[in-house]
């Protein structure tokens, strides 16, 4: 039962945040490397995505111990039941944190200080949603930091390239986070959290589909500005069809039908690293 809780806290029974923090990172690593990124750096790349995406559950966690008790999806998570102490939660979180940097300390070190900054917004999310209207901006930083560390890993300077990869991931992360938080808004209303879910209501799909437009359509810039092949383009019409399938969705306005909304995201950056994979 302990094991049980110590991955749920981790959230190791739910990849798709994984899977989600890693297909920025991955994409950076692959368009910085001209589609051959080494396999030792992508093996480090996604060892501290998984311990990254563990410590910051549990930082979320932490946090929010006093508030996800009020909220229905959230109410049984292992921390704000008890069912792992504060400390012993602290301790795991300083073990992932010292097992991400042995990872950092392998890779040039100026990828040493973009990871302080990452940590810096990692801890600063959560308590985000207590004073800031719009915290899923602030996890579009976090969630976007692997992108400038990849180019640094791969030697690459920061370039056009590489600001509208951070700028298309950005506008994604606030688009799938938005629809994440609708699933709990109702919640959030009654305690007082914020979202963009609440700042954009009644105009949240309008919004959400206005980001993934500026998202999707800076891909095809950027393909245009790599000379990517026809192989791209056709996952990137593919993806057309998953972000449709998310709205249909939407439509339904239940918190299941949001919560499969969000967790189609994957994959939609699985088809985008397709994309760069064959393009």
């Amino acid at each position: 039962m302990k094991l049980s809780a110590y991955i749920r806290l981790m959230r190791f029974h739910k990849p798709v945040g994984i899977l989600l923090l890693w297909l920025p990172t991955a994409w950076a690593l692959w368009i910085a490397n001209q589609g051959h990124p080494p396999i030792m750096l992508t093996c480090y790349f996604l060892l501290g995505t998984i311990f990254m995406r563990a410590a910051g559950c549990i930082v979320n966690d932490m946090a929010d111990r006093h508030i996800d008790k009020h909220v229905h999806r959230t109410k049984m998570r292992p921390v704000t039941t008890g069912e792992i102490s504060l400390l012993r939660a602290f301790i795991l979180l300083c073990g992932l944190l010292l097992s991400s940097l042995y990872i950092v300390l392998q890779l040039p070190i100026i990828c040493l200080y973009e990871s302080f900054i990452a940590l810096f917004i990692t801890l600063l999310y959560p308590f985000c949603k207590r004073i800031f209207q719009a915290p899923q901006l602030v996890l579009g930083l976090a969630f976007s930091m692997g992108i400038p560390m990849a180019y640094t890993a791969s030697g690459i300077m920061f370039n056009g390239t590489m600001i509208i990869l951070f700028l298309l991931n950005f506008a994604w992360i606030v688009a799938y986070d938005t629809i994440y938080a609708m699933a709990d808004r109702m919640d959030d209303l009654r305690i007082g959290v914020k979202s963009t879910a609440i700042l954009f209501a009644p105009y949240d799909r309008l919004i959400v589909f206005m980001l993934q437009m500026i998202a999707h359509g800076l891909w095809f810039f950027l393909a245009l500005r790599l000379h990517y092949s026809l192989g791209f383009f056709l996952c990137w019409g593919a993806a057309i069809i998953m972000l449709v399938y998310q709205h249909c969705l939407m439509r339904f306005n239940q918190e299941r039908t949001y919560l499969a909304a969000f967790s189609s995201n994957v994959w939609y950056g699985i088809l985008m690293w397709i994309g760069l994979i064959i393009g």
